[in-house]
């Protein structure tokens, strides 16, 4: 079952429910995914999902950190709120020890042994974990690596 699939039925049953706040952000999902497609032109790949929904993600995750610093716990409890609703659609995340060995294969792979090589680096580690590590977190752990 595709992403725009699981999204229409969780919202017809959110719309059963009458759970606003879960309707309301998988309306928000629904209208960034099919903004993508009309703006690509063509059908959206599995990949091309997976990279809005991780926009989605790092943008809450983003306010979270801005309501948190104001100070602001209604929204901080609401943006909490959507973050659970949209981790349901997420792939499985990789723990920090499955990054590492993923990150320490790279490095070894494109032979790097600076921080100059972290680009290089990145762009090998980054396509392996698309959707399933923090690239926040990849980033920490190749600088931890190439120093």
């Amino acid at each position: 079952m595709s992403l725009l699939d699981r999204l229409n039925d969780d919202m017809k049953q959110a719309m059963r429910d009458k759970d606003k706040q879960k309707l309301s952000v998988i309306r928000m999902t629904k209208a960034a995914l099919q903004n993508e497609s009309i703006n690509s032109g063509s059908p959206l790949t599995e990949d091309d999902e997976l990279t809005i929904l991780s926009r989605e993600v790092k943008q809450r995750k983003e306010s979270l950190h801005e309501f948190e610093q104001a100070g602001r716990g209604d929204l901080v409890e609401k943006i909490n709120h959507e973050l659970a609703i949209l981790k349901q659609y997420m792939p499985e995340q990789l723990t920090e020890e499955e990054v590492v060995e993923i990150v320490k294969k790279a490095i070894a792979d494109v032979q790097a042994s600076s921080k100059s090589d972290m680009g290089k680096v990145m762009s090998a580690v980054m396509p392996k974990v698309k959707g399933k590590a923090d690239g926040s977190l990849v980033n920490k752990l190749v600088r931890e690596h190439l120093s």
